[in-house]
């Protein structure tokens, strides 16, 4: 009985510690360790062509001749870096923690792990699933009315539906944190 009871308080102190370490980590690698250009990027969608930067192609551009590809593909290969880089920073802290810690997560259980992370927040990351997510859930009204307000090289003002200080990133945080704790 007793054996039991200590591996069940031992299940949970991890628990707790992959939560902190989880939670903690979040913020540092998606606002930190991420570049600019991946975080704005991340979320486009469309077959218009458009520069690496994200900016689209215009015919008077005088950066004709240099790379381009469709907004689609540059979102996916934005959230794809960042997804791996914040996937091998979570992975780190939680080896970190947890050797020392003394506890040894069998390999199978952190690759399963890291893999469902990385899923999880490239599919948060990408946006419209999150936005379907929060239609289904009646949130949409939510979701359009905390935005940001931006202002660009021009000072012309736009309203951004990612990014900091809207409801999109508060439901990424939630969606993550709540997915770690299960």
């Amino acid at each position: 009985m007793f054996a039991n009871h200590r591996r069940n308080v031992e299940a949970l102190a991890l628990l707790g510690t992959l939560v902190a370490i989880f939670g903690e980590l979040h913020p540092v690698l998606d606002q930190w360790a991420q570049s600019s250009t991946d975080a704005s990027c991340k979320g486009l969608y469309g077959e218009h062509e458009v520069y690496e930067d994200g900016k689209p192609v215009r015919k008077d551009d005088e950066r004709t001749g240099r790379r381009t590809l469709t907004a689609s593909q540059l979102g996916r290969r934005s959230v794809a870096r960042h997804v791996a880089s914040y996937t091998a920073g979570q992975l780190a802290g939680t080896i970190a923690a947890t050797r020392a810690l003394g506890y040894r997560v069998p390999a199978g259980a952190l690759l399963a792990g890291a893999a469902i992370n990385a899923v999880t927040h490239a599919v948060i990351d990408r946006c419209e699933p999150l936005l379907w997510l929060a239609k289904q859930a009646r949130k949409d009204g939510y979701i359009e009315h905390c935005t940001a307000v931006r202002m660009n090289e021009k000072g012309e003002l736009t309203a951004e539906l990612s990014g900091p200080g809207t409801a999109l990133m508060e439901l990424d945080l939630l969606c993550t944190k709540s997915a770690v704790a299960r």
